[in-house]
């Protein structure tokens, strides 16, 4: 396909020649033979309205930095990416209104620093914040640990622009909070992993940032942090990130991490009632005051591949059920952070075989919960189900894939009916 002079020549007519590149950036997928950089979103339009004229499959991306979540792409010859990277604005702050709109290019942790000025933040903590773009972030549902307090990227998200595979320019939603026209293509789009379009443009509802915070970790036998979980949210309590934290070989019993955001006093008087509910389950409690630290260093711990070996899974799992699950696999080398109330988190495997993620995947599922796989070795993807999906949803998703994309145009084989 890049040896198609035709084609790289109709590219470069609509992107210019610094938007048509071989596939350096994208190495992660032998299935991508070109990609494409619009400079705005028009240009977005464009090279997807060529692609579809003249069936050629594309993979909508940032970055690049989650092109290996899902599953593998299954092209008819080969794939171009069209990347937002250069559809990086900042459209509107609306600081009074505490929402923002921004191109789906923006970097999240370029945008947070933008925030910042007006002491306002997006109340997520993606996978990998420094490189991830927000059309990534919303594409693949990326949340973090602070859904405990704010509710997932869906419910910060206000309004959204795409590109549909006839190469129109749609939109749905609004700028302001009370808006609700198109609701639901919103959270259609968003953990769509780029099957259904190409997003464009996004606005967002906004917080304050906390004026003080404070983490609490408990640790120690895993029933008492089942206990200790139970009670903290049956509670007055009003914590901004819970988290059941397993460190398998490396420690010992379970964690429970929990984060305190708000006005000084109150941060500190629930910190210390943790502790006290802790000691009276006989955990080891301590009292962190630099909470940013702590929480990045756990997220590195999720992301960072150690090796070749290395998989990364998205678990659902039922709360009640968490603590009894990550015990199962406490003989593991092994990462995992489970949010304390939606069951919902990460497990990192260092020395991955397909055989142990199918045994964990039913575990989960023996408990109502699911498996997903985002990251792992080839092999193991091709001899696995990456999403070990058994719902009965798969002919409604069918559908709406035929309703969006008919020709099967946008990411191949990424999600479950690609």
């Amino acid at each position: 396909m890049t040896n198609n002079s035709e084609i790289v020549a109709a590219f470069t007519q609509i992107v210019g020649a610094d938007g048509v590149r071989p596939d350096h950036l994208f190495r992660s997928s032998d299935q991508i033979d070109l990609a494409i950089y619009p400079n705005t979103q028009q240009e977005l339009a464009a090279s997807i309205e060529f692609a579809a004229r003249h069936e050629l499959q594309i993979i909508p991306c940032g970055n690049g930095s989650k092109l290996n979540w899902g599953g593998p792409i299954q092209s008819r010859a080969g794939c171009i990416a069209i990347s937002t990277a250069k559809l990086d604005r900042l459209i509107e702050h609306a600081v009074g209104d505490l929402t923002v709109t921004v191109e789906a290019g923006i970097r999240f942790a370029d945008l947070q620093a933008i925030l910042a000025k007006a002491n306002q933040f997006l109340a997520i903590d993606p996978a990998y914040p420094v490189t991830s773009t927000l059309g990534g972030i919303v594409a693949t549902a990326s949340t973090g640990s602070l859904r405990q307090r704010y509710g997932g990227v869906r419910d910060l998200l206000l309004g959204i622009s795409f590109v549909r595979s006839d190469g129109e320019l749609v939109k749905a939603g609004g700028r302001v909070v009370k808006n609700v026209a198109g609701y639901d293509l919103m959270k259609l789009l968003t953990g769509s992993f780029g099957t259904l379009g190409a997003i464009a443009q996004l606005t967002f509802r906004l917080y304050p940032l906390p004026e003080n915070s404070q983490t609490v970790v408990l640790i120690g036998a895993a029933e008492m942090v089942a206990t200790a979980r139970m009670k903290l949210l049956s509670s007055t309590f009003t914590p901004a990130i819970a988290d059941l934290i397993s460190l398998g070989l490396d420690r010992e019993g379970l964690g429970l991490a929990v984060r305190f955001d708000g006005i000084e006093a109150s941060v500190t008087a629930q910190s210390n009632q943790l502790i006290e509910l802790g000691k009276a389950l006989n955990l080891k409690g301590e009292i962190l005051t630099d909470s940013a630290s702590f929480w990045q260093d756990l997220q590195d711990r999720c992301w960072q591949k150690n090796s070749e070996r290395t998989a990364i899974c998205k678990l659902g799992i039922l709360p009640s059920q968490a603590s009894e699950v990550l015990g199962s696999i406490a003989h593991l080398q092994h990462y995992a952070q489970i949010h304390a109330a939606s069951g919902l988190g990460i497990l990192r495997l260092d020395r991955a075989e397909a055989h142990t993620i199918g045994q964990i995947r039913d575990r989960c599922a023996a408990t109502g919960g699911f498996l997903t796989i985002l990251e792992a070795p080839v092999e193991i993807k091709q001899n696995l189900d990456v999403w070990g999906y058994t719902g009965n949803s798969i002919e409604v998703m069918q559908r709406l894939k035929q309703q969006f994309d008919p020709n099967n145009m946008f990411s191949p084989g990424r999600f479950l009916v690609g």
